[in-house]
């Protein structure tokens, strides 16, 4: 199997994984989370940078205004997702969350042929359909769940889109991006070092930190947020260089589905039998991509010893 797949499914299976972490720190406010993360994450990567001796290659390549210009972008991109992501987690919104990251992939295959030109076979443009449908029902089942009570934050499910454009975008930008994967994760945090360390200084000063003040377990799992955030997007990053966008969107349903099992069966969020016709037609739609492309990976071998 390409090497690419790998890494891109084993970046989503963390994703998908990785909500119970931000669990633990529900105590911790968003911001500080998000700068946390972008904190440690940046020093890790510089780390790694430096111990491998790339500090000359990344200088080199990274430090011209047309390269700074493309990663302020994928930066921003990457700390608002982040930011909505950590904060709906710990307020109670993961199902919705799993929504965006439903939402997602159908944008990330909408840029892969608008944008890029990637083209799908014929029996694919089916499971695109009916995931598109599966989403569009969710999307208006979750607008009618607030007249039953479900939901209390307004009539659009904002979470879900802004998490979907921002991803979406920022791995259309990655696709395209002339940076290494180590390379591109590096600028894109150093980038965001500086403010984030900034407010982490200010929280502390005013009293608000939680860092050092909410004990060892919660300091180290902080620290850690480095190695979470950095090993899942450097997977991604290098899958999204080496398969189609086109699949990279079909595989990101990984992330969504365990999301949605982990909101419902362990932290027992609202799921109703609407939504999960809404999630049933997505799953159905999966499965007809993963056939397809079995059979056609399958027949290709044969094409070429009949040619």
């Amino acid at each position: 199997m390409n090497k690419g797949v790998w890494y891109a499914v084993g970046a989503y299976v963390a994703w998908g994984l990785f909500l119970v972490y931000w669990k633990w720190l529900h105590q911790v406010p968003a911001l500080q989370l998000l700068s946390h993360r972008i904190v440690w994450s940046s020093l890790l990567l510089l780390a790694v940078i430096l111990l491998t001796k790339q500090w000359p290659a990344f200088r080199a390549a990274a430090l011209t205004w047309r390269v700074l210009r493309i990663y302020l972008i994928s930066a921003v991109l990457i700390g608002v997702n982040w930011l909505t992501y950590v904060w709906a987690v710990n307020a109670g919104f993961i199902v919705e969350t799993s929504l965006g990251y439903f939402i997602n992939p159908l944008l990330s295959v909408l840029m892969g042929v608008v944008f890029l030109r990637e083209r799908l076979r014929a029996w694919q443009w089916l499971p695109i359909g009916l995931a598109t449908a599966g989403v569009l029902y969710l999307t208006f089942v979750y607008r009618v769940s607030v007249a039953e009570g479900l939901t209390a934050h307004g009539t659009l499910p904002w979470i879900a889109l802004t998490l979907a454009f921002s991803f979406g975008l920022y791995g259309l930008i990655k696709k395209v991006a002339p940076l290494s994967s180590l390379h591109g994760l590096t600028l894109e945090t150093g980038i965001l070092f500086l403010p984030a360390l900034a407010y982490l200084l200010y929280s502390d000063v005013t009293g608000q930190g939680a860092f050092l003040h909410t004990g060892t377990g919660s300091d180290l799992l902080l620290v850690g947020a480095g190695a979470v955030t950095t090993v899942p997007l450097l997977m991604f990053a290098a899958g999204a260089r080496r398969i189609p966008l086109s699949l990279v969107g079909i595989l990101q349903y990984i992330t969504p589905t365990m999301q949605l099992l982990l909101g419902v069966l362990v932290y027992k969020e609202p799921f109703t039998h609407t939504r999960l016709i809404g999630f049933g037609i997505v799953w159905i739609a999966l499965i007809i991509f993963g056939v397809e492309g079995f059979i056609s990976h399958r027949a290709q071998p044969a094409a070429a010893v009949a040619d």
